[in-house]
């Protein structure tokens, strides 16, 4: 047999074992794409959940801010019903601009501030912020490098072969503060949560009666 075939073999073998992995990188991202989306899906759906009990507890104070009711109601149904990654955004970008609205008439209210209810209702709406605005920026770091990988030589002609599509970026706006890496988890753990809220509750009970 002579060195020819050899060198061919050991070429196409080569040639092989990139497409190979340039595919698996693909899958990778793509499935890390979906497990990230899950997440802030996750989250995002938390966040409609609460909204009615803050709704309830500041209704019990400002009934008559009927418009700023309305809108919140409006824009969390079409975030439930939105079934593309653009108009979840668009829904969820409006819902957050209605929350803003809500607690800034709240803070015209110092009953309603000082209420323990409202209060427990904010934070845990706050909590929820910090683990969407996490969760979007680590679903949009994913989704850019799986997206430059589609557009780059050789991939992007494996990934039209295999039909690879690119995703979209999630920006929506929250009024949380800054999350931590993408690389720590999700504050999932409600009993974790109840615990430090109301640890902060009562360090907030404290402080008013010094």
């Amino acid at each position: 047999m002579g060195l020819g075939p050899i060198v061919f073999l050991a070429v196409a073998i080569g040639i092989a074992g990139c497409i190979v992995s340039a595919y698996s990188g693909l899958v990778q991202l793509r499935v890390r794409a979906e497990s990230s989306w899950s997440d802030g899906d996750m989250q995002l759906k938390r966040r409609q959940y609460l909204i009615p009990n803050v709704v309830k507890t500041v209704q019990g104070y400002v009934a008559h801010e009927r418009g700023t009711f309305e809108n919140l109601a409006k824009f969390r149904s079409a975030a439930m019903d939105a079934t593309t990654a653009a108009e979840r955004a668009a829904a969820e970008r409006q819902l957050t601009s209605a929350l803003k609205s809500l607690f800034a008439v709240a803070e015209n209210y110092p009953q309603l501030r000082a209420s323990e209810e409202f209060w427990l209702a904010q934070a845990s709406i706050q909590d929820v912020e910090n683990n969407i605005q996490e969760a979007r920026r680590c679903y949009n770091a994913i989704v850019r490098n799986y997206n430059r990988k589609l557009q780059s030589f050789p991939t992007n002609i494996l990934g039209n072969s295999f039909g690879f599509q690119p995703k979209e970026l999630f920006q929506v706006d929250t009024f949380a503060g800054k999350g931590g890496g993408c690389g720590q988890t999700l504050r999932q753990d409600s009993g974790s949560q109840a615990s430090g809220i109301g640890a902060a509750v009562s360090a907030q009970q404290r402080d008013r009666t010094l």
